[in-house]
């Protein structure tokens, strides 16, 4: 079709709440490791919806209605997500946008990833895009959503400003995601304590939460110094520019330095009024996003007038995948109310330590060896399916009349996956309890389970997380290195260095792996990652070797930083890649890594206890 007008460097809302009294669309999202909330389709929100209307806080199984998520069930009580096969957690959000946007009408926008598959959007940004593709711009910048792209309606392609890389884009109709009516809270946009409603003290949510209250500060600040005879706006952009004509631009930081900063424009524009370039802006009733603007001023310089912030955001260069967005966050809070703000470049992370002689590599004391290595798996001769589950379990005559939490059927009749699985000797109406906790369950239930799992020769329970067993995972070969280097990290001055090299070469995916016989890729290796010489970070390390051994530090998944498939990733153990700083949020200092590590790795069944075996 085609497609006329100016190009679109100014999101169009949609993400914000309507009246109370009109209907909503539900989206159901998840938020990945890299501070992202991921959409779940339409059919499976559906789904959602029609749990929880029956019972609040019950618990959600997705692979009812989606056989690919067949190892997750989304807890509505604590508003998480569990992967039964690895234990994993995630948090999850009920969210709202108007029923005539993307998500209401059922149209989903996807691009191409290198293994020639299609990836969705968020779906903030496929709001976006729509809103846009119904005006006729030729073009969108997505850069206000923290992303370096270009969209082009015309060739429906995608391109990456600074690499010029070209992806093809398509627009999809797909089930509209559920209506809702009442009176509905707004969703969180990052998780809480789940008992006692304190915040998330992670970094990312820190660095949100402190962006925000300076941004507040400031705002009042500028307001009350500056104009005090302002007529006073809203932050949701209600009217005319708070900043007066003249400082469309905001200098770089230190007013000379060329490139040390990102030029975002100041003005904010009342809805009669125009960006440069001519593109007209309608009204909205949520925050605009003037930090799109920035392509018009990129080559002007001003000077800073007085009392303007220069607030530090990081990777400004778009190398992490969560702080360019809030860079965004920072300029659409500062700029809605017609304030210049100048977001400065951060320092580069210390990622490496200095050049270290052979000489002065030393064994880490008290840790045998220097090396470890994996080959590839190989199958044992186990017991079957049915003897694993029963190894694990004693059967119960007159089970309670509750849910079973794997296929939400009342225990006291047969199992949801009655009809799909057959076992000789497993009748479907059979209960087991586990003998550790004492959850009960169906028996055929734990038997799909495990069948959808790395058939080990371990079970871990769905409702405590318990493991039976052995669990190991589905790591590809490589070889892991660790020695002494004499440097010191941040927070750990009195410390040496421990340095751990992990190094795994691209090969073909095994039985166990999600694609067998086809080729992974192995990015970013040999990856270093360094802990404290210390007591606790040699424990910690013996405990990586051990998670090492069993194949958990790694598997094959799809990235959630480029979206390929078919490549090593990390598995649910968090590991310290930045030596010398803590700008990417995975250095030093950081004084809970040690503890939240110990507790990742119990969670992999991995224990002080197993060091005594």
């Amino acid at each position: 079709m085609a497609r006329q007008g100016s190009g679109a460097m100014l999101a169009s809302g949609g993400l914000g709440f309507p009246p109370q009294n009109l209907a909503r669309v539900v989206v159901w999202e998840w938020l990945n490791e890299h501070g992202r909330w991921r959409p779940y389709s339409a059919a499976v929100c559906h789904h959602i919806e029609n749990v929880l209307k029956e019972d609040a806080r019950g618990s959600v199984v997705l692979g009812q209605v989606d056989v690919q998520l067949a190892p997750y069930i989304i807890d509505l009580q604590s508003m998480h997500q569990f992967r039964q096969d690895t234990g994993t957690m995630r948090p999850v959000r009920r969210n709202f946008y108007d029923p005539s946007s993307a998500p209401g009408k059922g149209i989903v926008w996807e691009w191409e990833n290198d293994n020639s598959s299609w990836t969705p959007y968020d779906m903030d940004i496929c709001i976006t895009i729509q809103n846009a593709y119904e005006k006729q711009h030729p073009w969108l910048d997505l850069s206000s959503l923290g992303f370096c792209y270009l969209i082009y309606f015309s060739s429906m392609s995608q391109m990456n400003r600074q690499t010029q890389r070209k992806r093809r884009l398509r627009r999809r109709m797909d089930l509209a995601y559920p209506l809702t009516m009442g009176s509905i809270p707004k969703s969180q946009s990052w998780p809480v304590g789940t008992s006692t409603g304190t915040p998330c003290s992670c970094p990312q949510c820190l660095l949100v939460n402190s962006t925000r209250a300076a941004s507040n500060a400031i705002l009042a600040s500028q307001r009350r110094k500056l104009y005090p005879g302002a007529v006073r706006q809203s932050s949701t952009f209600a009217g005319a520019a708070l900043w007066p004509a003249g400082t469309g631009t905001a200098a770089v930081a230190g007013g000379t330095t060329k490139g040390e900063g990102l030029r975002v424009p100041s003005g904010a524009f009342a809805p009669s009024q125009s960006v440069p370039g001519g593109v007209s802006l309608p009204g909205l009733n949520n925050l605009n996003r003037p930090g799109t603007q920035r392509g018009a001023g990129l080559g002007a310089r001003a000077t800073v007038p007085p009392g303007v912030p220069a607030l530090p955001v990081k990777n400004l260069n778009g190398t992490g995948p969560v702080h360019p967005a809030l860079a965004g966050m920072t300029g659409i809070l500062m700029c809605a109310a017609g304030l210049p703000v100048c977001l400065t470049r951060a320092p580069k992370p210390i990622l490496h330590p200095p050049p270290v002689s052979k000489s002065d590599i030393k064994p880490v004391p008290g840790v045998n060896g220097i090396c470890r290595k994996t080959k590839k798996k190989h199958l044992k001769k186990s017991k079957t399916p049915e003897d694993v589950v029963r190894r694990y379990i004693q059967k119960v005559k007159n089970p309670p009349d509750e849910d079973c939490t794997i296929c939400m059927e009342r225990l006291v009749t047969s199992s949801g996956y009655e009809g799909v699985l057959s076992h000789r000797g497993i009748k479907p109406e059979l209960v087991g309890k586990l003998g550790k906790c004492g959850h009960m369950y169906h028996l055929l239930c734990l038997l799909a389970m495990y069948n959808n799992g790395n058939k080990d020769g371990s079970l871990q329970c769905p409702t405590c997380k318990a493991i039976y067993g052995e669990k190991t995972g589905t790591q590809p070969p490589g070889k892991m290195e660790f020695h002494l280097i004499p440097h010191s990290l941040p927070g750990y001055t009195d410390s040496k260095t421990i340095r751990i090299v992990y190094d795994i070469p691209t090969g073909i995916q095994g039985p166990e792996h999600p694609n067998p016989g086809k080729k992974f890729t192995a990015r970013g290796f040999p990856r270093h990652c360094y802990l404290p010489d210390n007591e606790k970070g040699r424990k910690v390390l013996k405990l990586l070797i051990v998670a090492w051994d069993r194949r958990l530090i790694f598997t094959i998944g799809t990235s959630n930083t480029t979206g390929e498939s078919d490549t090593v990733v990390w598995n649910e153990i968090h590991h310290k890649t930045e030596f010398g700083s803590n700008l990417t949020g995975h250095g030093y200092p950081d004084p809970n890594y040690l503890d939240n590590v110990l507790a990742e790795l119990l969670a992999q069944g991995v224990s002080e206890a197993t060091l005594k075996d």
